[in-house]
């Protein structure tokens, strides 16, 4: 139980702090709707799912004392957060009748972009490998690390889940869909500088 207790606290935490993920599933919930914010979130939690299978595999210790392949997981990871936040950043004015139109967004554009967005962040991979090596013991059975896994991937689709509803409420929506390029272009300088920090982040051993 004590395994567990460990598992859920580290992974709740994860979740709620502020990153790329918060950032991405709080813009596409406010600016597109509550639809694609949960398919924003069901992608984040594909790409957790990623990271634990091939953790489980034992490819997340190759990852994990392998600098090259680190530096080319963070390097495509700012690249993609960079290439996102500059697409937003260049977000024009709407006028009239249209400034308070949703955006659309196709479901499967949602689901790709979440998914992208932790699959190739190198922070979700450390998270992910030091949790199975610092917290689950080596006697614990393949299946319970399996629903360890099942676990972590469905707490963050279930966390930004609630964030897409809260983003996409329709008061907050209301006051902030008329100027939705200047809220495009502050959540796209966000995924730019958190793109920057994880192009030049080392790591620590």
């Amino acid at each position: 139980m004590s395994e567990w207790i460990a598992v859920i606290t580290i992974t709740l935490l994860a979740c709620i702090s502020p990153g790329p993920d918060f950032a991405l599933v709080s813009r596409n919930s406010l600016l597109l709707s509550r639809r694609t914010g949960f398919l924003t979130a069901a992608g984040i939690g594909l790409g957790v799912a990623v990271h634990v299978c091939y953790t489980l595999l034992g490819l997340g210790l190759v990852l994990q004392h392998s600098l090259f392949l680190f530096s080319v997981l963070k390097m495509a990871g700012g690249a993609y957060l960079i290439y996102l936040g500059i697409k937003m950043l260049g977000a024009k004015p709407t006028q009239g009748v249209f400034a308070t139109q949703v955006a659309v967004r196709s479901d499967l554009a949602a689901l790709r972009t979440g998914l992208l967005t932790n699959a190739l962040n190198p922070k979700t991979s450390i998270f992910i490998v030091s949790l199975f090596i610092g917290v689950v013991r080596p006697e614990t059975t393949l299946p319970k690390q399996i629903a360890y896994g099942v676990f972590i991937s469905a707490a963050h689709i279930i966390w930004f889940s609630l964030v897409a509803m809260f983003f996409s409420n329709g008061k907050i929506r209301e006051k902030l869909i008329a100027v939705r390029h200047w809220v495009d272009r502050v959540f796209g300088g966000l995924l730019v500088s958190f793109g920057v920090m994880l192009a030049i982040t080392q790591r620590t051993q």
